[in-house]
């Protein structure tokens, strides 16, 4: 189990206690209508047992004030708890900032300073060893940098001038090199310590659906106010001057009746819920700018995906080789081996590895002084070795198709006629053909392929599902991205991309009603990521696309969107099923409070009065129906806290089946868990005499 995470850790559990109480301020209290007005209940209950005002039982009342008093610390405790998590995260962001020195760069002349003294446009210079002072660009150099302290992964990253990878954060550590970098936030306003608000919650606003049902709630909480207010002058209309029902109905039985119909139960549970969707972002390595931002996700409907590093692995790999009529696959196999064995890049080895599985080809015993390897360069767009055996030589190369036929025709070689057919059918499938030739020799063609990522076919389904259109985004032809797009499963693509075609497509799909997400990491994708609904920048990207997204990836993973999206649908169901839990809890409180509350009223002659027979429960008596209602509403708030925390079980389904599963589950069941739950609390009550 992880104790960092664990509702049962006493490192969570103490402060959370702690929290509960000082939240009974009503000035923090009043945010949330609902639990104000159950504080306020609590306090009448209690100033009427100390005072001994009315003519009810004082142990019974005392017993009520305590009840309202736990219910409104329970409601605290779930906050307290969720905002715990959170401030057990920014402890660990905090021990990253630390009072390092800066060396200022100003007029060619390098100063100390303190990194706290750094302004926005100040230039500094870090080295191997240097703690980087403030968040920046880096203007001049290339250096590896530790970020572990921020994303916790240990694997340091590249950060050079004049791309996509320029950003560094305050906190993080050069381990090799040197860099010039330019500051681009004020001390107090960088990334960290944004980071670390907006993990404690401090600045966590509610978002417009948290609003909305806050209102809800408000006014049903109005609505009851009304109804319990009214109730006591209609029992004294309506029952006789010796009815029983006077003695029973009090100020403090009506404060606990109406704690029990008002939706207590998601309310106080709504902080929590969308304090714990953060939380749950957070341990994704995943930083929201808001919480409207973490709705947002659970609310779009069009998702813009990167096809390089998030549909496919990025690289290109060796899938196959076809030689060419006459040549036998396996030399060409061979040959394609040979010419990559000094080729670094991942295409280069995948053609060594299929090469070696295929055909179960090694060249170990190539000897270095017999070979010259031939580097790839732009000009040629060919590589290869220069094998000397004897007197003899063997060129062997591989590149691209027009190079390798050019080079062949150089050394009067014959272009076979079936060639072109081979490189044409590669390029249909979305492949890069790599055409080998040995001499003036062409042999056939190494079938590059940019591989479809494993299982991302079946999350877009489960997206589909859910109601999620995918759109794909590349810079490749427009053949090249369809073969792509039909192998990966997305429904629709976007080839030949530029970020004037992003934006506007954005623009389009916005214009149309729809809610948009999407990822990027370079400058140019800063209008398209500050246009969209939930913009993910990865944190290796600039500063301007960080800035324009509302969320920051901290691991610079691009198919981590799905998983927000995931989190953000979790939110809103969390919040849905809890929601639908807690009306129907109120509406079976309803049914199992008045008619044991009312039995007594319209009594003749001994007779229990006709609302009597709708006490089907059969609570011992009215005090033990209030009782035991005021204690299972504390109680349920309780059992609730983990399910509000870790969220209801996430499964891709459209929303009227998601709507049909709260109401059976959380609908159904919140309609019975009551009636079970009071009815045994009652029991235990008048078992042990506490009325």
């Amino acid at each position: 189990m992880n104790t960092q995470n664990s509702f049962l850790n006493k490192d969570l559990l103490i402060p959370a206690l702690k929290d509960s109480f000082r939240k009974l301020n009503p000035r923090v209290q009043i945010k949330n209508p609902v639990m104000f007005v159950t504080l306020i209940g609590a306090v009448l209950t209690t100033f009427y047992v100390i005072f001994h005002i009315g003519s009810g039982s004082k142990s019974f009342e005392l017993q009520i004030a305590l009840w309202l008093w736990f219910t409104v610390l329970f409601a605290n405790f779930a906050e307290a708890l969720a905002e715990g998590r959170g401030k057990a995260q920014a402890s660990a962001l905090r021990k990253t900032r630390t009072t390092a020195m800066a060396r200022l760069l100003r007029n060619n002349i390098e100063t100390k300073i303190a990194a706290a003294e750094l302004k926005k446009g100040d230039t500094v210079i870090c080295e191997t060893g240097d703690l980087i002072p403030g968040d920046g660009e880096v203007i001049s150099g290339i250096a590896s940098v530790d970020e572990s302290a921020i994303t916790g992964e240990s694997a340091p990253v590249i950060r050079e001038s004049g791309g996509d990878r320029s950003a560094v954060t305050g906190g993080t550590k050069v381990i090799s090199d040197r860099i010039v970098i330019k500051i681009t936030a004020e001390s107090g306003n960088s990334f960290l310590d944004r980071m670390i608000a907006l993990v404690e919650g401090a600045q966590r606003q509610k978002t417009p659906n948290e609003i909305a049902l806050s209102i809800v709630l408000s006014g049903l909480t109005i609505i009851f106010v009304l109804a319990v207010v009214t109730l006591k002058a209609f029992i004294n209309y309506g029952a006789g001057p010796d009815s029983a029902t006077h003695e029973i109905v009090t100020v403090p039985v009506l404060i606990a009746l109406l704690v029990c119909l008002i939706p207590t139960t998601i309310g106080g549970l709504l902080s929590a819920i969308g304090i714990s969707g953060m939380d749950r972002l957070i341990r994704k390595n995943v930083i929201a700018t808001s919480g409207r931002a973490v709705e947002a996700a659970g609310d779009i409907d069009v998702l813009l995906l990167d096809k390089t590093g998030t549909i496919t692995l990025g690289n290109r790999m060796a899938s196959q080789f076809i030689s060419v009529s006459g040549v036998k696959e396996e030399h060409l196999a061979l040959c394609a081996q040979l010419a990559s064995l000094a080729d670094e890049t991942p295409e280069g080895r995948s053609v060594v590895v299929l090469a070696k599985e295929k055909y179960g080809l090694r060249a170990e015993s190539l000897k270095t002084a017999q070979s010259h390897f031939i580097p790839f360069t732009a000009q040629t767009r060919m590589s290869g070795v220069d094998i000397t055996d004897n007197g003899n030589t063997r060129q062997i190369r591989k590149g691209a198709a027009d190079s390798v036929k050019n080079y062949v025709s150089s050394l009067k070689g014959n272009i076979p006629r079936d060639l072109d057919a081979i490189v044409d059918m590669i390029s249909k499938q979305g492949g890069t053909p790599l055409v080998v030739t040995e001499n003036e020799n062409i042999l056939g063609v190494i079938h590059l392929k940019d591989v479809v990522k494993g299982g991302i076919k079946e999350r877009f389904a489960e997206l589909r599902k859910m109601g999620i259109r995918t759109v794909m985004i590349t810079g490749d032809n427009p053949l090249t991205a369809a073969a792509i797009a039909a192998e990966a499963g997305v429904d629709d693509f976007m080839a030949q991309a530029t970020p004037e075609t992003k934006l506007k497509r954005i623009r389009d799909e916005q214009a149309e009603g729809h809610l948009v997400a999407m990822t990027g990491d370079g400058t140019n994708d800063a209008p398209a990521l500050a246009q969209s609904d939930v913009g993910v920048a990865m944190n290796t990207g600039t500063q301007a696309a960080r800035e324009a997204g509302n969320m920051v990836d901290l691991d610079s993973n691009p198919t981590k969107l799905i998983e927000i999206v995931e989190i953000g649908k979790q939110l809103l169901m969390t919040r849905g099923s809890l929601t639908t839990f807690s009306i129907a809890n109120d509406v079976a409180k309803y049914f199992a409070i008045l008619p044991a509350l009312f039995a007594t009223l319209y009594m003749t002659s001994g007779t229990p009065g006709p609302l009597a027979k709708l006490n089907i429960m059969n609570l011992a008596s009215p005090e033990s129906a209030i009782l035991s209602a005021v204690i299972f509403n504390a109680l349920i708030i309780v059992a609730l806290i983990p399910l509000a925390l870790r969220g209801v079980p996430y499964r891709p389904l459209s929303a009227a089946k998601i709507l049909r599963r709260n109401l059976l589950v959380y609908g159904v069941g919140g309609l019975l868990i009551p009636f079970v739950g009071i009815k045994i609390i009652d029991i235990l009550i008048t078992s042990f005499h506490f009325i």
